[in-house]
């Protein structure tokens, strides 16, 4: 009974990670299994937004340090700078995503055309809009630097689609930044 209780419960998380609007695309976690890191510190120091810009960098590299450290001090990682076998930094950039015809659509002509007695129902335009039409996307690649061989020895990109564009304020940055990084870093092994 355990055993059809544990696959309901990971076919459950495999189905909201897909529903999550977030795209990952992690390293082999194998170099970095095989190295047994136990602290790190981030490469740079936080940015300061000392001209008041508007720049969502600057609203994004607080959120962004705060989620991963958290989700590192969940897996056993401790920030000692002192002590650091790795080092992490990120790139930041926003993105453009072309939208998508559905392939199910049978009824989705792309020729100009009048359809007679189409029967369009509200699900069908309300995919539309959603399917169709550039997406804005948030991309963060998060590099994790071995500090002794100086080299590159794991990564994660992580996109997501933004809902609301103009929408910058912390806490529903916050309230997308941390699954969508929960969500990048699930590959990373534990620390022993």
């Amino acid at each position: 009974m355990s055993l059809i209780k544990a696959l309901a419960s990971t076919t459950l998380l495999m189905i909201l990670a897909a529903c999550s609007g977030v795209e990952t695309h992690p390293d082999d976690t194998r170099a970095f299994e095989a190295a047994n890191y136990h602290y790190y510190t981030w490469r740079n120091e936080p940015l300061t937004n000392q001209s008041k810009s508007t720049d969502p960098l600057y609203r994004v590299d607080p959120l962004l340090r705060q989620a991963v450290n958290e989700e590192l001090s969940a897996k056993g990682y401790v920030l000692d700078p002192a002590r650091a076998e790795f080092t992490i930094d990120y790139i930041y950039a926003t993105g453009l995503r072309m939208g998508e015809t559905s392939r199910e659509a049978s009824n989705i002509s792309h020729h100009p055309g009048v359809i007679p007695n189409r029967n369009m129902d509200q699900a069908q335009i309300d995919n539309a809009i959603a399917l169709g039409g550039v997406k804005e996307t948030s991309n963060i690649a998060l590099q994790f630097h071995d500090i002794k061989q100086r080299e590159l020895i794991w990564r994660v990109t992580v996109t997501k689609i933004l809902e609301r564009v103009h929408n910058t304020e912390g806490e529903a940055l916050a309230k997308t930044l941390r699954p969508a990084i929960h969500h990048g870093l699930s590959s990373l092994p534990e620390a022993r």
